[in-house]
């Protein structure tokens, strides 16, 4: 009798096994503080070119659920009406509980992804370099005031020497969990942060799964890692065409000389406009031996009214006759995307076979190399 008794019980145990709803996509179900009934959640891209909403409830009970279905794990903000912070978190065909963090929402937990298990470890390494800087900047401050130079380099030496250990350990994630998207994120900040080689950030992105390559943030990171390579020092420059104020196309390798600069600038840039006349210097100078320069404008910010108009005023101001040329897009310009613009004043020197010889040079450093190519 007891046998047929615990029999029974193990298959009714299988049988609602297998009756379990299977979820087709993602779940976060969310607990928060019932203070917060009736608020809605949104759940939306990080990306700031396409934050779309992925979804959105309104809390309940204390409790709130998002669904949806993702093609790919991905980074995504979490939004509280009311609220100005955002909790970012990764989003996976999963199901994950969420605690809410009603007085900070960046104290939030989440569990049951394994993404987000790695994500926590990654922003679990970087909180110390935040606690090290405010500590470091009190002294450094002091130092600043009794024109102590010798400890403020001292301090500044501690604390980039810190960083890099922490950076080091973030490496370690991505280089340990090749087959997760939040190490192409991982990466992605670092490279971003010249925090590690491009030559070495591409090695470890070799050994990515297929997934993570193909994902938004791995296909993102692919593509920026080769254009990073492409610009290289010792690569040769990636042609490159774009209108000049007169809407013609200029192409870089129609106007190379026996040394050419790409000099990447805009109007709205201080650092760009108190740099030219020293390009101006160096180019009347050694035009006429051979030396050529485009200049690629990133005008073009939501700020400016008119860009083009902001931006061939700059030129006629500062006297920039070489080549000019813009889409007028700021830094999502195709040929600031090429060239993996993140700052300006930028520049890369070109050899007569267009091989890039040196990159980012000001003053008095361009002048000596341009003397060193052309006297």
């Amino acid at each position: 009798m007891k046998r047929i008794f615990y029999i029974s019980i193990l298959t009714l145990l299988i049988t609602a096994c297998k009756n379990e709803p299977k979820i087709d996509g993602f779940a976060i179900n969310a607990t928060i503080d019932a203070a917060a009934n009736g608020k809605k959640v949104t759940l939306y891209a990080a990306d700031p070119q396409n934050q779309t909403v992925l979804d959105t409830a309104r809390v309940a009970n204390g409790q709130v659920t998002l669904k949806g279905k993702v093609t790919h794990p991905d980074l995504y903000l979490l939004t509280i009406e009311g609220q100005n912070e955002r909790f970012p978190l990764m989003v996976e065909n999963s199901l994950m509980e969420l605690e809410i963090n009603n007085d900070s929402l960046m104290g939030s937990t989440i569990t049951g992804s394994t993404e987000n298990k790695i994500f926590d470890t990654f922003k679990s390494n970087l909180n110390p370099i935040r606690e090290k800087n405010k500590t470091l900047m009190a002294a450094y401050r002091t130092a600043s005031q009794e024109k102590d130079t010798a400890t403020m380099e001292a301090l500044r030496t501690e604390f980039e020497d810190f960083v890099q250990e922490i950076n080091n350990k973030n490496l370690e994630i991505a280089k340990a969990n090749n087959n997760l998207v939040v190490s192409a994120m991982v990466l992605e900040s670092l490279s971003n942060s010249n925090a590690v080689k491009i030559a070495e950030a591409k090695a470890i992105y070799d050994t990515f799964t297929e997934t993570v390559k193909t994902s938004p943030i791995g296909t993102r990171l692919g593509e920026r890692l080769n254009n990073e390579l492409a610009t290289a020092e010792g690569s040769i420059a990636p042609n490159f065409s774009a209108p000049n104020p007169e809407g013609e196309m200029v192409a870089l390798n129609d106007i190379k000389g026996k040394v050419t600069i790409i000099d990447f600038w805009a109007a709205w840039c201080g650092p760009c406009r108190k740099e030219n006349p020293n390009v101006v210097k160096v180019y009347n100078k050694y035009h006429e031996k051979g030396l050529e320069i485009i200049g690629v404008s990133l005008d073009g910010t939501p700020r400016q009214k008119d860009a083009k108009a902001a931006w061939t005023e700059a030129i006629e101001k500062d006297g920039l006759t070489w080549h000019q040329v813009s889409n007028l897009k700021y830094f999502n310009g195709p040929v600031a995307q090429q060239y993996n613009i993140r700052a300006i004043p930028a520049t890369f020197i070109l050899d007569a076979e267009g091989k890039i010889v040196a990159k980012n040079l000001r003053g008095k450093a361009l002048e000596d190399k341009i003397a060193e190519m052309l006297d």
